[in-house]
């Protein structure tokens, strides 16, 4: 731009960026009549039961603000999970959100693998991508992949970048991040139908705890990721 050439990176980015507010109108559109309908008496009941009764479509809009979140990282993950949980209820909901994660994932790691390194360097502190190096070289990568996207509050939108960045094929990544991420989403799904169901105070309840446990992985995120690198940097010693 005004005589500077644009990096492949800058300009996917810049695409993405375009693409991502085309997206989101088009799913607010979507939306809005669910949203006015939100703040009449007795809204909520009706559209669970209007989306519900959309079939293909209302799936599809969730997909998509799942697809999102975890693409662009822009929208809270508990946000998407809330709405599935009300909507479709514990299992459903579970079902779809997951679905979204698997194919946000993999898409995920075909970009990065098409575009490369200096892509993700662009967007993720070179720090975490050298702690990955290291995860990988000890290879225990398999087993931190899968604790890492078990733990509450640990950014794994990042992770998701990261990941294919190291030797792991991507049915393995798929198959490890996802599996660790339902302990949470059936959590949030759960709850939000409890909400719906009248459930309340178990709803409450369960939303506190959780809340409360990712709020410890965010503040102890850091020493989470200190104790797999020495943890890594121990076995690398041992292997000399």
């Amino acid at each position: 731009m005004h005589g500077h050439p644009m990096e492949r990176s800058d300009i996917f980015k810049f695409a993405g960026l375009i693409a991502f507010f085309v997206i989101m109108a088009l799913i607010c559109v979507l939306i809005w009549p669910y949203l006015k309908e939100l703040f009449e008496p007795g809204g909520i009941e009706r559209v669970i039961v209007e989306v519900r009764g959309a079939g293909p479509v209302g799936i599809g809009i969730l997909l998509g603000l799942q697809f999102l979140q975890i693409v662009v990282a822009f929208i809270p993950g508990e946000v998407v999970q809330v709405a599935a949980g009300m909507l479709y209820g514990p299992w459903l909901g579970c079902a779809i959100i997951v679905l979204g994660c698997v194919i946000s994932s993999a898409f995920i790691f075909v970009l990065v693998h098409k575009l490369g390194a200096p892509f993700v360097q662009n967007m993720v502190p070179t720090n975490q991508l050298e702690k990955f190096r290291k995860f990988e070289a000890s290879g225990k990568l398999n087993i931190i992949v899968f604790i890492l996207f078990l733990i509450p509050g640990l950014p794994k939108d990042v992770f998701t970048y990261l990941v294919p960045l190291t030797d792991m094929r991507m049915r393995t990544f798929l198959i490890l991040s996802n599996i660790a991420r339902i302990p949470g989403i059936i959590i949030s799904t759960y709850a939000a139908d409890g909400l719906v169901e009248g459930r309340i105070v178990e709803s409450v309840i369960i939303f506190v705890v959780a809340a409360v446990i990712a709020l410890l992985g965010i503040a102890f995120r850091d020493k989470i990721m200190a104790f797999l690198d020495k943890h890594t940097k121990h076995k690398e010693h041992l292997d000399k």
